[in-house]
């Protein structure tokens, strides 16, 4: 579905609330050329007490974490962003929605060093279902692992969420649809599994849950943080700390992605391998059923993970 279908009207631009088709960039600012922006994907679900985001501070905390690297000062608190957001989600009436939070460098000058640009700051918010289908949440989706790598923490800054850092995510994901596959799993230089293009990566073996560690040149994941505290509470072992080879994929008794966007999604296949049984295991569905119980509010467990409208 693009925008234009979408019953959204109104973006907030540097301090004010502006009409959709007006919330427009000058075609040489800082961040189209360079790929200077951090930006957050962020989930707001409706529930009985009304529409809930979900886990904002903790976006909000890694969103003003991401400016730190590229010397960017977001001139607005965190207070304000968090009123802004609110207010827009009210403007436009939505009940549940994607919320793209996003800081760049705006138009000066055009030099590679960012100068005297403005650090312009954008929020727009609005419905988006499963990221990767309705249906793959319960069938799961079948994946290739990339022929490009991710990028080393040595090279660009992994625990920051760059705009330019998503060519590495659009070239693996579009190698993968030409394919024919849903999604890609790229891996690190060293060759382990760092992710998806835009997903947090777990692996299931004799009920035990491993992902891959920090150091692994992956994003820190928000969803990624939710199922693992999930998942220990219900008695499972995480090894959030794992070097996870290429191979291992194939004997894996489960697969799945989390991510703000995708949230809990099954992996069926990758390349050609069947994984598990070839549909969601019961591990994935445990904690697929426990991540939607939580963010449509059908448990009370932890409600300070939520700010609601």
């Amino acid at each position: 579905m693009g925008f234009d279908e979408m019953d959204v009207d109104t973006i907030w631009m540097n301090g004010e609330f502006v009409d959709w088709d007006d919330a427009k960039i000058h075609v040489l600012s800082h961040g189209l050329h360079y790929g200077t922006g951090v930006f957050e994907g962020v989930r707001c679900y409706d529930t009985e007490n009304g529409p809930a985001i979900f886990r904002w501070e903790e976006h909000l905390e890694r969103f003003y974490n991401s400016t730190k690297p590229y010397d960017m000062e977001i001139p607005y608190e965190p207070s304000e962003l968090t009123e802004a957001t609110l207010e827009l989600i009210r403007r436009q009436d939505l009940q549940s929605c994607y919320i793209r939070p996003i800081a760049y460098y705006g138009y000066d000058s055009l030099g590679v060093s960012p100068g005297d640009c403005p650090t312009d700051v954008t929020i727009a918010a609005w419905p988006w279902g499963a990221y990767l289908g309705e249906e793959a949440l319960e069938e799961g989706i079948e994946v290739m692992v990339s022929s490009w790598r991710k990028h080393a923490s040595s090279q660009i800054p992994t625990n920051a969420k760059t705009t330019g850092l998503y060519v590495n995510s659009l070239l693996a994901g579009e190698e993968a649809r030409r394919n024919g596959y849903r999604e890609a799993i790229v891996l690190n230089k060293e060759g382990n599994v760092a992710e998806g293009p835009g997903e947090n990566i777990f692996l299931v073996r004799d009920e035990t849950i491993y992902t891959p560690g920090l150091s692994q040149s992956i994003l820190d994941g928000i969803t990624r943080d939710t199922v693992i505290k999930l998942a220990r509470e219900r008695g499972y072992e995480v090894d959030d700390t794992a070097a996870i080879s290429r191979g291992e994929l194939h004997t894996a008794d489960e697969l799945f992605f989390t991510g703000s966007a995708a949230e809990v999604t099954p992996i069926r296949q990758v390349d050609n391998v069947v994984i598990g049984e070839g549909t969601r295991g019961p591990v994935t569905e445990e904690l697929q059923s426990a991540f939607f119980d939580l963010v449509e509010r059908r448990t009370d467990d932890h409600d300070e993970w939520f700010d609601y409208v």
